[in-house]
């Protein structure tokens, strides 16, 4: 009898000139969608699907697409820029926080 790994069934789309993993029903941090909170959206670029042992590889994309639903708007973890010139009593600090959304993957 055959195993179900945890990765048996996944997929990898992009959205924000990023990439991410896509497991059912688990939750993604992404770059920040213009959407309301529960709003369903569907991520077309989909590059990677594995599903029982068959994997298929998008040239340059796959015809299917992801479902999710969204989660929750938020902040990133604060990141501190400090720039400096030495002996020239020239610094400066700053904060940044990167707007994201959750999704939560529905079907792929």
């Amino acid at each position: 009898m055959k195993q179900e790994t945890i990765f048996s069934r996944y997929a990898i789309f992009t959205t924000g000139g990023k990439q991410y993993q896509a497991l059912e029903g688990k939750t993604v941090a992404i770059e920040k969608l213009e959407a309301k909170e529960g709003d369903s959206v569907e991520f077309d670029t989909l590059l990677i699907k594995k599903a029982d042992g068959d994997v298929k590889i998008g040239q340059p994309h796959l015809s299917t697409s992801v479902k999710a639903t969204i989660v929750k708007h938020m902040k990133g973890p604060k990141l501190v820029i400090f720039k400096f010139k030495r002996r020239k009593k020239s610094r400066v600090k700053r904060g940044h926080r990167q707007p994201m959304t959750i999704v939560r993957i529905d079907s792929f």
